[in-house]
């Protein structure tokens, strides 16, 4: 392993070692299963925003989207930005509200599948069983997304085994997620949203430079045919433009459907301390988001013009980053906190995610038809247990280092999207 490798690995490792440090700190304050599940719904106008945007987007907007934009250019990357950010606009406009409001005057609901059950009066408990089977059956692929984007990471970057990092990866976030519950996932999520935030800046610039300028990253895209066209796409096969007809533009924008199901987000409306500062909230996370969006697109532009020949597109981002690194210390020690930013996309989502699914069992299955009388300290480490289990099964998932990020997060956005959005739109809205 080289000097250079070493420096960046080490930034890594302390950005790992720091999240387990708060998960931790915040072990202490999760005293009750409200605390656990939703942090006793005290989230701070900054965190509520940062962390339902963090544990969003995911890995694949550093490795999905920009690889998206690099093969095919602006078309397919950039209505599915748009239907993403018109989504999230409409999801804290809409939803944030109502459902802070109803789930408290709903039994002081604390999981989704229990908001549906006390909402409709389901005495049978057949939606409570049922949503927290989807939410099990579709966060298993999305969390082994994450895992696949965290060995994909430390395979290319390092020349490490796939599998091996991949574990460690889940490992860490199992550790923190399982110890310090959603408080410290939402404080971990605001930082990691921030480490985000400052890798796509600083990526672009450097891709930027490292490309020539914008009037040769223009040139190389007018240079594919579509490449820059919305309504027509670069077919990296036959060097041609392919149409992008409207249907495919409604289709691609539809994403932005998927967040009125996404439970990981909804979370955060629930949690948040106060319904009067969720306006705050959706300014912070629309600026976040529009910003993230715009340039994990150049990213993939700008890419394309300076690393030509990518074998794995995913791996645009990692590859920049690499080449960030060789101008000198400093530069290695920060193409190590931006790759961390890869490490922050990941952990951002797949805590989140760990623990929406184990609250499905823990608290609706275990205690909600189980054993209803299980106190709050048996029912935190059912979903301590459960947290790991469902990390095996992702890992295993995601074994196969061929995975393809966006059509992991693809299959369960949309069934996120079908099986919830309706749902909770009914149920805050249908008298």
């Amino acid at each position: 392993m080289s000097k250079e490798q070493i420096i960046m690995m080490i930034s890594m490792a302390v950005y790992m070692i720091a999240v387990l440090v708060i998960g931790v700190i915040y072990a202490r304050r999760s005293k009750t299963s409200d605390d656990f599940y939703l942090g006793g719904r005290k989230l701070s106008p900054l965190v509520a925003a940062m962390s339902a945007e963090a544990s969003d987007m995911s890995s694949w907007l550093l490795m999905g989207l920009p690889g998206l934009a690099y093969l095919s250019g602006i078309a397919d990357a950039g209505w599915t930005a748009i239907g993403l950010a018109v989504g999230t606009y409409f999801n804290w406009l809409v939803v944030a509200k109502r459902l802070r409001r109803y789930t408290v005057v709903a039994n002081d609901s604390i999981t989704l599948p229990d908001f549906f059950s006390n909402r409709f009066h389901d005495r049978y408990k057949l939606l409570m069983i049922v949503s927290s089977i989807t939410i099990l059956v579709f966060f298993i692929p999305y969390t082994a997304s994450g895992f696949a984007a965290c060995g994909k990471l430390f395979q290319s970057l390092l020349g490490v085994n796939y599998q091996m990092a991949m574990i460690i990866s889940a490992l860490v976030v199992v550790l923190y997620t399982a110890i310090g519950g959603f408080l410290a996932e939402s404080i971990t999520d605001l930082i990691q949203g921030i480490i985000m935030s400052v890798a796509l800046v600083v990526i672009v610039g450097f891709g930027l430079s490292s490309a020539g300028g914008v009037d040769a990253v223009i040139n190389n895209a007018k240079s594919m045919p579509g490449f820059l066209d919305m309504f027509n796409k670069f077919n990296s096969e036959t060097g041609n433009a392919a149409p992008y007809g409207f249907l495919k533009i409604i289709s691609t924008c539809a994403w932005g459907l998927g967040y009125f199901g996404m439970p990981h987000v909804l979370l955060r409306f629930m949690a948040i301390r106060k319904e009067g500062e969720l306006k705050t909230s959706r300014r912070i996370a629309m600026v976040w988001v529009v910003i993230s969006l715009i340039a994990a697109v150049l990213i993939g532009v700008i890419g394309a013009a300076a690393v030509k020949g990518l074998k794995d597109v995913e791996t645009i981002f990692i590859v920049l980053s690499k080449n960030l690194g060789g101008y000198g210390v400093f530069t290695l020690l920060l193409a190590g906190v931006i790759l961390a930013g890869i490490l922050a996309a990941t952990m951002s989502t797949s805590d989140s995610q760990l623990l929406v699914a184990s609250s499905g069992i823990s608290q609706n299955f275990f205690k909600g038809i189980i054993n209803k009388r299980a106190n709050d300290n048996l029912v935190m480490w059912v979903s301590r247990g459960t947290i790991i289990v469902i990390a095996i099964i992702g890992v295993i998932i995601a074994w196969n280092p061929e995975s393809s990020i966006f059509e992991i997060v693809s299959f369960a956005w949309a069934g996120f999207g079908a099986a919830f959005g309706p749902v909770v739109l009914f149920s805050l809205f249908w008298k």
